[in-house]
């Protein structure tokens, strides 16, 4: 098996360093990824400045893989049109840290880089591993747990552009209890931000988001790592609203009044 390995913490991150040795148990191992964190930049690409890439090594001099100085979504794009022979059988991105749970999924890199190769018709699994407050994280257990889940997906026959979110729950408690198969939470964090002054009076803000499962949320991918279970999610990325559409159908859609105002706006 042909694995690409991508993320968006960096190619130099603890959470890619401790995956990598995990699946290469699975296969070769090709590692695109950015030259720096990329955190929260979503479906990002770079347009209007070059990519550059350069071979990395680690520290006994082997070969990691390719560092871009992009986002995640174009490390995936450069790996599947310029940098690899051939497609790979699984893109896995990861490991991220941080949870990449409930609504965050919209704004992940890590999601991001799986959702692109999924566009190429690769199947892609995006990793996290959750911290609930600054501590030093279990990498090279987590990468194992995910290792291992990873397989189980593997094992069954997995559609071209089939994409799966998977998250670790925080081991500062122990092992997790189980793996569940769960929908993404869809609740709007709790924003607020601190007004600030710098030491030109100038004002800035930075965001204090607090990120909290609400009670009575249902069975959601927050709820069951907050019960610390390893939770997998199908996604995605048909945005289409097909409820909405077809009531939309039976809409009276009137193309001359868009014609009559465009006209009149010509002649003004």
């Amino acid at each position: 098996m042909r694995i690409l390995l991508c993320n968006d913490d960096g190619i130099f991150a603890p959470g890619l360093r401790a995956l990598l040795p995990e699946l290469k148990k699975l296969g070769e191992v090709m590692v695109v990824a950015p030259a720096t964190e990329q955190s929260a930049v979503g479906h990002s690409i770079t347009l209007l400045t070059p990519l550059l890439v350069q071979d990395v090594y680690d520290e006994h001099n082997e070969r990691i893989g390719w560092a871009v100085e992009g986002r995640p979504a174009d490390c995936v794009k450069l790996a599947m049109t310029e940098l690899l022979h051939e497609p790979p059988d699984l893109l896995v991105s990861g490991m991220n840290s941080g949870s990449n749970a409930g609504i965050n999924v919209l704004y992940s890199g890590t999601v991001a880089a799986a959702i692109e190769g999924a566009f190429f018709d690769v199947p892609s699994i995006a990793v996290s591993l959750e911290y609930q407050r600054p501590m030093k994280l279990n990498y090279p257990l987590a990468a194992s747990l995910a290792r291992r889940v990873i397989e189980q997906i593997i094992m069954h026959r997995l559609e071209p552009g089939m994409l799966i979110n998977v998250n670790i729950p925080s081991l500062d408690q122990g092992l997790p209890k189980g793996i569940r198969v769960v929908p993404h939470g869809t609740r709007r964090y709790e924003e607020s931000y601190d007004r600030r002054k710098d030491p030109r009076g100038r004002t800035y803000f930075w965001i204090t988001t607090k990120i909290e499962c609400p009670p009575g949320s249902g069975e959601a991918d927050v709820t069951a790592l907050t019960e610390r279970f390893i939770t997998v999610t199908p996604l995605q990325f048909d945005l289409t609203s097909y409820r909405d559409m077809e009531r939309m159908h039976d809409w009276q859609w009137d193309i001359n009044a868009i014609r009559g105002e465009g006209l009149n706006a010509i002649k003004s």
